[in-house]
């Protein structure tokens, strides 16, 4: 990586990682339907986050969880296309008594 790319991630660590924090703490736990709030809260986190990139962002609504489409389209025709999948809700965090501190 470029000299500029990692002075601008270290110039801006405790930010990234204060916004990973934030979005690690919400209850996103799809599989119990006590947290589906939380599951949309967690959507919507992330699709803020990445309007706030620039990005064209849709949340759309299903018979389930929210799903989140975003795309960016003015890089150019010559730039290479970049396909990201991901989850952003997570397992149950049961059993408790074996974690070391609270799980969200």
């Amino acid at each position: 990586m470029s000299q500029d790319v990692h002075s601008y991630i270290d110039t801006h660590k405790q930010r990234f990682r204060d916004e990973l924090f934030d979005f690690l703490r919400i209850p996103s736990v799809s599989a119990r339907s006590e947290h589906n709030a939380d599951t949309a809260r967690a959507a919507q986190w992330l699709a803020d986050r990445t309007r706030e990139l620039g990005m064209k962002v849709e949340v759309h609504s299903t018979k389930g969880h929210p799903i989140i489409v975003a795309e960016y389209r003015d890089a150019g025709p010559q730039a290479p296309t970049i396909l990201i999948y991901g989850h952003y809700d997570v397992q149950p965090v049961e059993p408790l008594d074996l974690w070391q501190s609270p799980p969200f």
